[in-house]
């Protein structure tokens, strides 16, 4: 194997690199703005269908996150006080729980209620039409459907702003 300056192995360092170049060009696939996303569904925990067509003339903002998660938690509040700030206005958020049993978020729920519309990973195509890599994502979609913008990582009510205002709102 080739070394450079006493460093990991060059091959070890080039494979990385092309992973990451692979990530980036799967990310780039929609975080381009205002692309259409492919359809999605979802069924929220207290039943109701949500689909792209829709939720169309509508800002969306998806959250994916876990109930573990201190960043999420964190962003908690913030995405409440949008909701009920431009709910009137259009803005539909989805958060979507990622890989954990219905009973567990229904007990966090309880202690913790949130505002906007809750849906478990597995009653909804959102983590793939995405391709949701970790918690918390976000895609904040325009009211034709199309991604305005996304965003991985926690960063407060003013990030959250700037996706939405991306989005139009």
């Amino acid at each position: 194997m080739l070394v450079e300056d006493g460093g990991p192995p060059m091959k070890s360092v080039l494979l990385r690199i092309a992973a990451a170049l692979a990530m980036c060009a799967t990310l780039g696939a929609i975080d381009r703005p205002r692309e259409k996303p492919p359809s999605y569904s979802a069924r929220t925990l207290d039943g109701e269908r949500l689909t792209s067509e829709g939720l169309r003339g509508k800002t969306v903002l998806v959250q994916f996150w876990a109930t573990w998660c201190p960043r999420c938690r964190q962003d908690q509040s913030a995405i409440d006080t949008l909701v009920r700030e431009y709910g009137g206005k259009g803005l539909v958020v989805i958060a979507v729980d990622v890989g954990e049993p219905r009973k567990k978020v229904e007990q966090y729920l309880q202690k913790y209620p949130r505002a906007c519309k809750i849906v478990l990973a597995g009653e909804t195509n959102l983590a793939a039409v995405f391709r949701a890599k970790g918690v918390p994502f976000y895609v904040a979609l325009a009211p034709d459907g199309n991604v305005a913008a996304t965003q991985l990582g926690s960063g407060g009510e003013h990030a959250l702003r700037q996706l939405l205002s991306k989005a139009g709102l």
